[in-house]
């Protein structure tokens, strides 16, 4: 019988089990299995021998004769969920050798994705000797009844991974009720390890297969949208893809990078999708930081050739003399758009209707480089960063194994495509995810975007604490009533911000760290383990390790290692300190790292001061002035700059925009936060506006070229 159903379920469900080897070993032991589908019971139990018992409910089993004689046989272990018994009666059977199979979230999941775990399993695991396997049952939640909101599909590809046997660790000096938390956390952080490294093994291997994956489930399925309210599903997007993949072709036949000059679009992805589809790498400019800068990038990545809009570079009003006199050759997508015949649309839109599988493209290795990105300069020359196909599949699987985000969820993403933040999280994941996204071209039209998040019934948004500080002034508090998940990264999440954000919208911000480097996520606070003023967890698969900093007694400067970190820099210095490191990436932030791999930045170790011997975070200072004056409105800002001082060797200056903050208020608010007088700014400037780059983050090298222009001006 078990054979006739394994026949069965390889011919419906291509189905397949990896290391069941592991299935014989004897008992105590427990496997701990996701719980997506009514049909996980099936997959294990065909892997299974006689003695192994399925823990289920008694009073689930009361619904119907088919819930009795599913839940109540000789191959399970049936128990009332409500009685204190339950657990007692399962430590008995383990005690005895049992092989026990607990679905420990106690429920099929809602989400599709891992839910809490009862920290019952963690006391069985703490009261007995039993060891431990943890399942990963991928791809179930896409069966028809799973009560989840993915699509669905009548034979989705099944199979169960099996991890190696595993001795639970055993705390010592704590209580009973502290240790089965202790282990309870570490065996989720098991099963979500072991997700991530099954869909790295498991998953496509570059960008576009996996965007062509999600496409073969839903191809009709709207996707995207921009401000022009044009739709595109998975089918037109890979369409328009391969339409403009030949064109791209004709134009650019030699080189392998080439720029793109392109707003928040949808043209942008698409062109992405385009050069993917080729073998190219695209090299997205950051259109904000002027032609100067611009040039010094396609120099550094020996781009001769940009895509980009007429339209855009019309509106945008951008000056691009100084890149053409520079023998730069910009091709423009109306162009291109212009030269594809009727003929070749309709014979191209036949063929992916077909199946999006017959798109032409060129083989590409998760080893090569995806895309490369240029750092914000903001407190030097930009840097290019190579981040490879694997690099960023898995920052888009880390970030899918630490949340609960759905295919009904609905993302708003104004974060601009040249910033890691918003092209990886933003962008990509939604279309490797199957979720709808909808792309806004600035994050700066403060009244515009919260209506337009409140228009299209958005559910996930992204931001900077810049930028929401910018939203909450002028949004109606009804506009985020849809919004399950607010992430925000790029710069520190100030408590004013936070505060502002739960008392108006009623929502929870959850801030992240990261770098572009790392894809951009190192480390994000999640619904289900939120831990206000840290900047989250480390991300699955994550390594780290602190180096000691001279004057900095808790913490050190904090260095990470794992499959998101980039392929390395363009720039032949800053690579070459990059690979000394083998594969340790330096943040240059100086952090702590709790026991719970929980982050608490401290500031960038360029941003600290050295006074009278000891280290003073710019970084704080700055965040504890943030908000501190409602008297001036929300629009007094305030930064923080480091000046050379004879007495003490460096001295802090407070810049702000409001003219009438003094001194001695910024002192009052520095002593009621219990910060020293070393930490206290010795002069105050004003200037008109803090510069600030394209991401929201504050531009130090602007502000410091501010100022030193302001030093330099007669006086009035």
């Amino acid at each position: 019988m078990i054979g006739l159903l394994k026949l069965l379920l390889k011919l419906l469900f291509r189905f397949r089990a990896y290391n069941t080897e592991v299935l014989s070993s004897p008992g105590p032991v427990i496997l701990i299995p996701n719980h997506v589908s009514w049909f996980d019971w099936l997959f294990l139990g065909v892997l299974l021998e006689g003695d192994w018992k399925f823990v289920t409910s008694r009073s689930t089993a009361q619904k119907s004769w088919v819930h009795r004689k599913i839940m109540v046989n000789r191959r399970t272990f049936p128990i009332d969920p409500n009685s204190p018994y339950a657990v007692k009666r399962m430590a008995e059977h383990l005690q005895a050798n049992g092989r026990l199979v607990l679905f420990a979230e106690g429920r099929i999941s809602r989400t599709g994705t891992l839910m809490k775990l009862f920290d019952g399993t963690g006391f069985l695991l703490l009261k007995t000797n039993a060891r431990l396997i943890t399942c990963y049952v991928r791809n179930a939640q896409r069966l028809p009844f799973s009560p989840n909101p993915s699509r669905k599909s009548f034979f989705p590809p099944v199979s169960v991974h099996l991890s190696p046997l595993f001795d639970p660790p055993k705390p010592k000096d704590v209580s009973t009720t502290a240790g089965r938390l202790i282990l309870t956390n570490w065996l989720r952080d098991l099963m979500i390890e072991q997700q991530f490294e099954t869909e790295m093994k498991f998953g496509p291997e570059v960008v576009s297969e996996a965007v062509i994956e999600s496409a073969r489930i839903s191809p009709g399925f709207v996707l995207m949208e921009d401000a022009t309210r044009q739709q595109l599903s998975y089918r037109r997007l890979i369409t328009a893809a391969d339409l403009l993949k030949d064109r791209i072709a004709q134009k650019t036949t030699a080189e392998k990078t080439v720029g793109i000059l392109l707003p928040n679009i949808n043209g942008t992805p698409v062109t992405l999708l385009a050069l993917w589809f080729l073998g190219k790498i695209p090299a997205v400019l950051n259109f904000t930081t002027g032609p100067t800068v611009m040039l010094q990038c396609l120099e550094l990545s020996k781009i001769k050739h940009v895509l980009t809009s007429r339209t855009f570079i019309e509106r945008a009003r951008l000056d691009l003399s100084l890149l053409i006199s520079a023998g730069i050759n910009f091709i423009y997508l109306e162009d291109l758009k212009s030269e594809i015949s009727g003929g070749r649309k309709l014979l191209t839109a036949a063929r992916i209707f077909c199946s999006p599988d017959l798109v032409n493209r060129t083989a590409v290795a998760p080893g090569d480089t995806a895309v490369i990105l240029f750092t914000s300069g903001s407190e030097g020359t930009p840097k290019g960063v190579e981040l490879t196909h694997r690099n960023i599949l898995a920052n888009v699987r880390q970030m899918l194994a630490v949340t609960d985000l759905q295919d009904s969820d609905r993302v708003f993403n104004a974060l601009p495509l040249f910033h890691s933040f918003g092209l990886t999280v933003g962008t990509m994941l939604p279309l490797i995810r199957g979720m709808f996204v909808f792309i806004y071209p600035s994050p700066l039209h403060y009244r515009v975007i919260p209506n337009a998040f409140y228009d299209r019934d958005c559910t996930v948004m992204l931001g900077t604490n810049t930028f929401l500080n910018g939203y909450a002034r002028k949004a109606h508090p009804y506009d985020f009533r849809s919004l399950r998940y607010m992430f925000a990264g790029a710069e520190k999440l100030q408590e004013a911000t936070s505060r502002l954000w739960a008392e108006r919208f009623g929502v929870r911000i959850l801030e992240g760290y990261g770098a572009t480097e790392c894809s951009p996520c190192i480390s994000l606070n999640t619904p289900l383990h939120p831990r206000f003023g840290t900047a989250g967890r480390l991300m699955p698969g994550m390594e780290y390790r602190l180096e000691p900093v001279e004057g900095v007694d808790h913490g050190g400067r904090l260095f990470v290692r794992g499959l998101n970190v980039m392929k390395g820099y363009l720039n032949p210095e800053s690579n070459a300190v990059f690979h000394s490191h083998a594969g340790w990436y330096d943040t240059g932030d100086i952090a702590w790292v709790d026991a719970d791999r929980y982050v608490h930045i401290l500031g960038r170790l360029k941003r600290f001061a050295k006074i009278s011997g000891e280290m003073v975070s710019l970084t704080a200072v700055e965040e504890a002035l943030a908000g501190a004056f409602p008297e001036f409105g929300l629009r007094c800002q305030v930064a923080v700059v480091v000046r050379k001082d004879e007495d003490k060797g460096e001295a802090l200056i407070a810049v702000s925009t409001e003219p009438r903050l003094g001194l001695e208020a910024i002192r009052q608010v520095l002593k009621q936060k219990g910060f020293s007088n070393l930490s206290v700014p010795r002069e105050i400037k004003i200037v008109r506006e803090i510069p600030k780059l394209g991401t929201g983050k504050l531009n130090h090298r602007g502000l410091e070229q501010l100022l030193r222009e302001q030093e330099k001006a007669p006086p009035p």
